[in-house]
């Protein structure tokens, strides 16, 4: 009989530590349904969580330590809390450790509160795009905020993983994938202005139009802290900079024009696609609430062009999964997440999923690219208390 994410993550924690943990957190993953990007330029993003999760377990610890284990690494690594610092973290550990001290940037008082153990297991694809570390920090920091009586509310635990994420990891992200994992509810989408960080969960509505949306995972994996996400955002500052604004969420579509006669060539396609996928987002929403998801594919199409033309952040294997999805039935087919490999998702009629399938499947054994790995996904709660 197969084990359920909280079974497997609780008899984990007692096999590498001998107590048993006093609760199991988890957070989901997310997929973004549109707005790549757009999160670090303060516009607009529009994702949810999906039904894979990470779980952690936490005991309590006599000392001052906290000791983090996985699923997907040999040995624990522990650290003093007198002794947690960004220069002092790396590897996987970074994510959970670097979750507390970024609880500590955010008032948590580190010099009076206890050690912990901590055991994480994880059902979310790991470079697939779909934010297995936000899923990570996510829950870790719902447990730590609990356990050490925080009271912190979730739009600033966001704030704290993104902290984590941008200075321990080292990976220059929004506030996107922790908000999705934080906020989310489900059979809906949170509707996110990063600039004011004000929330709206939009319901998709997909079950009652037998839609469905299928993950297609290319299994060329991407890394954040690697140098393409970050020369893109510098492409963007340096954009919003010439063109006197704080940020690109301050250009309009119809100022495209003159900026065209400022930036190079290069840093107009890059502001072209945030200010057209900013307002992708707004029409999605638009769409949504006034017809419904079955009307949001032309939007989904036109932000992959954008993607891959004017932000160059896609590669072969995912224009293939999202070519051959749309030339088989798919509503609408785009690149989810940062980009540089990762995932391709579509919305798809109930009953096309298996065609779709096995279509995009075959393109890229024709083309002799690495199998594709295919999963439904449903929009999901966000993060919980398990136990």
């Amino acid at each position: 009989m197969t084990e359920t994410p909280v079974e497997t993550v609780t008899s984990g924690f007692i096999e590498r530590y001998g107590h048993e943990p006093v609760g199991v957190w988890s957070a989901p993953g997310r997929v973004n349904l549109i707005g790549e990007h757009t999160d670090y330029n303060d516009g607009f993003v529009f994702p949810f969580a999906i039904d894979q999760r990470a779980s952690v377990a936490l005991g309590i610890r006599a000392d001052r330590l906290v000791r983090v284990s996985s699923t997907f690494a040999a040995e624990p690594v522990e650290v003093h809390l007198d002794e947690l610092s960004p220069d002092r973290l790396e590897g996987w550990a970074a994510y959970p450790l670097g979750v507390a001290w970024a609880l500590g940037q955010f008032g948590a008082d580190l010099e009076h509160v206890g050690g912990v153990d901590l055991h994480i297991a994880s059902t979310v694809p790991v470079g697939a795009g779909l934010s297995s570390s936000a899923a990570i920090e996510s829950s870790v920091a719902l447990a730590l905020d609990e356990h050490w009586g925080l009271g912190l509310d979730r739009p600033t635990l966001a704030k704290v993983g993104q902290l984590a994420e941008n200075r321990v990891v080292g990976a220059p992200t929004g506030i996107l994938d922790q908000s999705a994992s934080l906020l989310s509810e489900a059979d809906a989408a949170v509707f996110l202005d990063c600039r004011s960080l004000d929330a709206e969960v939009i319901p998709l509505g997909l079950v009652d139009d037998g839609l469905s949306i299928l993950v297609i995972d290319t299994n060329v994996s991407h890394a954040h802290a690697t140098g393409g996400y970050a020369a893109r955002r510098a492409s963007c500052e340096a954009g919003a900079s010439a063109l006197g604004v704080d940020s690109l969420r301050d250009v309009r579509v119809d100022d495209l024009e003159r900026a065209a006669t400022v930036l190079d060539d290069e840093t107009f396609r890059r502001v072209r696609h945030i200010v057209t996928e900013n307002q992708r987002v707004l029409d999605t929403v638009r769409t949504l609430r006034e017809q419904g998801a079955g009307a949001i594919g032309p939007l989904l199409d036109a932000s992959h062009v954008s993607m891959r033309d004017d932000f160059e952040i896609t590669v072969p294997e995912v224009d293939l999964a999202v070519e051959i999805a749309q030339s088989n039935g798919a509503i609408g087919a785009r690149m989810t997440g940062g980009g540089f490999g990762g995932s391709a998702i579509a919305v798809v009629i109930d009953a096309l999923v298996p065609v779709i399938e096995r279509e995009v499947k075959a393109a890229f054994a024709a083309e002799g690219y690495r199998a594709p790995t295919t999963f439904v996904v449903r929009p999901s709660q966000g993060a919980r208390r398990d136990v």
